[in-house]
């Protein structure tokens, strides 16, 4: 039995040999089948039946929702890969390099799309490919040979102090004051507000549990300026809802994520201020802190980010603080 599995492995081995070689010279479609051949010839296996591309999709998009990835991210990867099926109209198998470097270019023409967009669509087949690698249902991701797409990193505008005075002394509400404060010191984002319940918030301990992406929870905290303003908003309301932020009429039903936003939206354009618009606040929180010397990986933390590059993305370091360091540095 011992020799039995040995020279089964050896033979596995073999013919891992045998693909490695032919890579430069077969496509995955050939390599699949060079390699089913082998293992039923060698081994006396048979090669399962090949799935269709919808199948593969399937599992793949089910191998995401285990990661813990949101719906809107799994509808945006399914759509994605979806429009690269029926353009390409070929068997994931026999998808090349250059299948995808044309499809590509074409999306980018026909659509204007920018460079970020490009390499967004170039990162979700990235995924999706090397997943078919992993799994064994390809031999080598045709992706592999796609790099990253070059973008120009624009920075991205945060609110002055000013503004955000300006925002708060012109809100015709408590709740929108309130709203105001918390995004400004917490950093959250919206989509983590509209899921906040009065439970969630700790009024002793200035800070609150919110469900950020992927499911992942982490703590927030806020300021004594939003415990004020946020007890006031929640003593004036009448009605019974659980949600924190609620409508201004009947039937209070919980604010959504496009209500807030036209909210915010309707006050920048009466006084005047550009882009406003909720994510900015969390831009700005970033930006004031690394300027004030908090450490980077503390505002990764705090905004939830898994990759540090992403929060250095979102900090723009303010051009007078470096004039200012320039100065005190450079003799």
């Amino acid at each position: 039995m011992y020799n039995f599995i040995k020279n089964e492995v050896v033979t596995l081995n073999v013919i891992d040999e045998i693909i490695q070689e032919m890579l430069t010279e077969l496509d995955n479609s050939q390599l699949i089948k060079l390699k089913s051949v082998l293992k039923t010839k060698l081994n006396g296996t048979i090669a399962d039946k090949k799935k269709n591309n919808r199948d593969y999709l399937n599992d793949y998009l089910s191998s995401k929702k285990v990661e813990g990835c949101s719906k809107d991210t799994i509808g945006y990867y399914e759509s994605t890969i979806l429009m690269l099926f029926k353009k390409l109209q070929k068997h994931i198998q026999k998808i090349t390099t250059d299948d995808l470097r044309k499809y590509l270019t074409e999306y980018q023409q026909k659509r204007n799309s920018s460079r970020v967009t490009i390499d967004n669509i170039r990162r979700i087949f990235s995924s999706f490919f090397s997943w078919l690698e992993d799994e064994d249902i390809i031999i080598k991701s045709p992706v592999r040979r796609i790099h990253k797409v070059k973008t120009t990193v624009k920075v991205k505008e945060t609110y002055s102090d000013e503004e955000i005075e300006l925002l708060r002394d012109n809100t015709n509400s408590l709740r929108d004051l309130a709203l105001i404060d918390l995004l400004t010191s917490t950093g959250m984002r919206v989509g983590e507000l509209v899921r906040l319940n009065i439970s969630d918030i700790d009024f002793e301990e200035r800070e609150c549990v919110v469900l950020g992406k992927g499911n992942k929870q982490r703590i927030v905290y806020f300021d004594a300026k939003s415990k004020i303003h946020l007890k006031n908003y929640l003593q004036n309301r009448t009605d019974n809802n659980d949600a924190l932020f609620v409508s201004m009429k009947r039937p209070y039903k919980r604010m959504e994520i496009g209500g807030i936003e036209a909210r915010i939206k309707k006050l920048g354009d009466r006084l005047g201020i550009k882009k406003v618009h909720p994510h900015k606040f969390r831009r700005t929180l970033a930006t004031n802190a690394i300027d004030r010397g908090m450490p980077i990986e503390q505002v990764q933390k705090l905004l939830g980010h898994e990759r540090i590059d992403t929060t250095l993305h979102y900090a723009m370091v303010k051009q007078s603080n470096i004039k200012i360091g320039h100065k005190r540095y450079i003799r």
